[in-house]
């Protein structure tokens, strides 16, 4: 397996408080090694706070929930790509909506994820890393 010269730092927006120990459990392997780096935000406004003051600098990869309180992933994944065009942005959601994934790809998403998630896709597909 080649090792990424830093790790994919990653941004997990979800307004549901056990993304974080989720992600931080599936993925304990490739953050030990190196790999992926995540920080965390339960909100949109909270998510570009962080891209924008440099809290999570180097982030190449965010992961939002459509559904939330406040900004909706598709309202953040606007400003992202207005913002920093240069992220890869892939929504996530509970709802296998057609058209809102159509919508979310329209505006710029690289991808949509349905919940629960697949672990094993997203290191493969979203991360580009070999299962363990």
């Amino acid at each position: 397996m080649l090792m990424p010269d830093a790790p994919i730092r990653t941004l997990v927006v979800d307004d549901e408080t056990d993304v974080q120990f989720l992600f931080t459990q599936k993925f304990r392997r490739e953050v030990r090694r190196g790999q992926l780096e995540f920080h965390f935000a339960t909100s949109g406004e909270e998510a570009l706070d962080k891209l924008r003051t440099g809290e999570a600098a180097d982030v190449v990869v965010v992961l939002s929930d459509i559904n939330m309180p406040g900004m909706s992933g598709l309202e953040l994944l606007s400003q992202i790509t207005a913002e920093f065009p240069n992220l890869e942005v892939y929504m996530v959601t509970a709802y296998d909506d057609g058209q809102l994934e159509a919508t979310a790809l329209k505006e710029g998403a690289r991808g949509y994820l349905t919940k629960p998630i697949d672990f094993s896709t997203l290191k493969g597909e979203v991360f580009g890393l070999e299962a363990a």
